[in-house]
């Protein structure tokens, strides 16, 4: 099943195989910081459909428009990547972590 999986703070399931699409009350997010946790990395100031896919897009735009809420995709094409609002640049944050998990 494609979709998202929503689960509370507390792991309880709320939805499987869901499509997230952006609120009514919200603007399609425009731009976000990419980063990576490799030495002398640079953050990377994109639009959200140059990171990725539609999982990604999604992702981006799920907390930009749930500022509370952390968004987590693994893709196809191996990427993994942390989406999660930061208060400090005012813009959704990706934080691609698959180097990590090598």
């Amino acid at each position: 099943m494609d979709g998202a999986t929503i689960i509370t703070r507390d792991y309880h399931l709320l939805a499987f195989g869901a499509k997230v699409a952006r609120a009514r009350s919200s603007t399609p997010v425009d731009k976000m910081v990419l980063t990576e946790p490799v030495v002398e990395s640079e953050a990377k100031y994109m639009h959200p459909a140059q990171n990725g896919g539609t999982r990604h897009l999604a992702a981006a735009q799920f907390v930009y428009d749930q500022r509370d809420t952390v968004a987590l995709v693994a893709s196809q094409d191996g990427f993994f990547t942390v989406f999660a609002w930061s208060t400090s640049l005012e813009m959704v944050h990706a934080h691609r972590i698959d180097v990590l998990l090598l």
